[in-house]
Order: C-alpha cells, then sequence, then structure tokens
C-alpha cells in the first residue's frame, strides 16, 4: 500500500469515528448536563375578573422520580421561595416504588401551601424499555391497551400522602378552594393516555359564583380541551408531552406523545376560549435518562385581570 492509499484509508475511518464521537457527546451532554440544567419559567395569564388581587400558581409535571434524582429534589423543594398561593401537579410523579418519600422530600415546604393534583400513566405503571423514535409515528398510548396488566407502583400511597397534607385530588372529580383571596374552581381528570379519564363526571357548566375555573389532566387531549372550554373553564393545566424531550433547532419537538399540535407542545396558548399551559416537566423515564434542546422545567404562572 503506498501513501496515498494510507492517507485514503486514515480518510474513511476517520468519517465514521468523527460520528461516533459527535454522537457520544450529545449523548452526554443530553443525559448528563441538560436533564439537570432545571429552569423555572413565568407566564402572566389574563384571566381573573377586573379588580380581582392576582395570585401565583407553581405548575409541576412530570418528575418521574427515583430516589437517586438528588438534584431534582433540592431543586423542587427550593421553589417554595417563589412562595405561590397554589402548586398544580399535573402527574407522571413516580418512576420507582421508592419514590413517595422523595417526592415528598422535594415539595417539602410547599407540602404547606393549597395544592391539587392528577395522576399519569407512570404513576401506575412503571417504565419498561422502549424504542423511542416510535414516538414519531405513533403514541405510547398502544402500550397499554395492548398489555392492560395490573398498576405496580403505588399511586394510591401517593395520593393517600398528598390528601393528608390537604391537597385536593381531581382524578375525574370537581372541587374547590380558597386561594388567596379567590374562590377558585376545579375539574380534573384522570389520564387518558390509559383511558381512566372519565370526563362526563365532572360534565356541565362551571359555577359563575367562583371567581376563576380551572381544568387540570395529565395529557393535553384535544377531545378534553374542547369540553373544558365548552363548560367554561378560564385555564387547562397539562404535562405529558415533555415538550418533545428531544427536540432539533430551530424546528422544536419531532412527536408530542398525544393529540395535541407540535406548536403547543409546551407553554402557554390559547385553545378556543381558554388558556393552555402545557409542562414540559422536570423529569424524564429512566429507560430514556436525556433531554436535548428541552431543558427541564416548571413554570411560575401569575394570574392576573383581563384587559
Amino acid at each position: 500500500m503506498g501513501p496515498g492509499e494510507g492517507r485514503a484509508v486514515r480518510k474513511i475511518h476517520a468519517v465514521p469515528l468523527g460520528v461516533l464521537g459527535a454522537g457520544a457527546a450529545t449523548f452526554g451532554y443530553a443525559s448528563l448536563i441538560e436533564r439537570n440544567w432545571f429552569r423555572l419559567r413565568r407566564f402572566d395569564v389574563p384571566v381573573l375578573p377586573p379588580g380581582r388581587p392576582s395570585v401565583k400558581i407553581l405548575h409541576i409535571s412530570d418528575a418521574h422520580l427515583t430516589p437517586g434524582r438528588s438534584r431534582l429534589i433540592h431543586w423542587v423543594r427550593s421553589l417554595d421561595a417563589l412562595e405561590p398561593d397554589l402548586v398544580v401537579n399535573t402527574g407522571d410523579t413516580l418512576s420507582h416504588r421508592d419514590a413517595i418519600g422523595p417526592f415528598l422530600d422535594a415539595l417539602g415546604p410547599l407540602l404547606d401551601r393549597p395544592g391539587v393534583f392528577v395522576y399519569g400513566s407512570n404513576d401506575l405503571y412503571s417504565p419498561v424499555l422502549k424504542n423511542p423514535l416510535r414516538y414519531i409515528w405513533r403514541t405510547s398510548k398502544t402500550d397499554y391497551e395492548r398489555r392492560r396488566r395490573e398498576p405496580d407502583l403505588p399511586y394510591r400511597e401517593l395520593g393517600s400522602s398528598l390528601q393528608a397534607a390537604g391537597w385536593l385530588d381531581l382524578n375525574n372529580r370537581i372541587g374547590r378552594l380558597k386561594v388567596g383571596e379567590l374562590d377558585v374552581e376545579f375539574g380534573g381528570i384522570d389520564d387518558s393516555h390509559i383511558n381512566r379519564d372519565r370526563y362526563d363526571k365532572i360534565a356541565g357548566p362551571v359555577d359563575p359564583q367562583a371567581d376563576v375555573h380551572l381544568g387540570v389532566m395529565h395529557s393535553p387531549e384535544p377531545r378534553n380541551l374542547d369540553r373544558f372550554t365548552a363548560d367554561g373553564y378560564d385555564l387547562l393545566l397539562a404535562g405529558h408531552t415533555h415538550g418533545g424531550q428531544v427536540c432539533v433547532p430551530f424546528y422544536g419537538a419531532l412527536a408530542t406523545n398525544c393529540g395535541i399540535d407540535r406548536p403547543r407542545v409546551k407553554g402557554l396558548h390559547k385553545h378556543r376560549g381558554s388558556w393552555l399551559h402545557v409542562s414540559a416537566g422536570l423529569g424524564t423515564s429512566p429507560k430514556a435518562p436525556m433531554r436535548f434542546c428541552c431543558p427541564p422545567e416548571a413554570s411560575l404562572l401569575t394570574l392576573v385581570p383581563r384587559r
């Protein structure tokens, strides 16, 4: 082999090695850095009657907690310094049987504030290894439809612990709380992703005597969003999407894992006559521990009078 042939062989080998190196670096960043790069998003939401005082809502979702996520636990606990008037947890809190204690520790003083919650599918079923590329052409809903099994995570114990702190269970239920100086009516549904949503149980017009009406769910399925809006709810809160979790720069999310459109995979948007906030969530499944161009987040929503 001559000198020219040797250089050609080295170039051929250099290309796949370079690709492998870039892939390893990207995975390392997505799993070690961005996955722990927690962000707080802030939004003003004009839903209150004129003259009513503003209130702050801390929206958390999709912690997918395992006992070893110390950075996540400490960061969530620090959010009490924001002094929210209400905490809303839109589900997928657990990813391990022993995660309830760490989650309660993460909430810490937030448990002393008014709070509400619903479940997500991963509060009931532990995560399993799957090909993440499948989310591009279908949702994970079919995984649950094909293999019905008994829940193997202690979701009832999670709910009992939150209720013991005074938080409202909104799984297919209506509730009411005094939040700051406001009378707030809630309607909530269990997770549509595993066919536990029963909107008919809460269906009907909201009470006009309440100052504001909040709809709470895990997965932002349009058929449920439409019903919440038709019944008069002012603000709808959901999670589930992880904001796409792995996004492409200048394009955004590749998939939403539900019926919501890609432009509304996270953040604050309008849904017909209501406002909709979709949280990109705090965590990831431990079977897919990475985020790319989609940092984990919580949101502080300040409800203000309509203009």
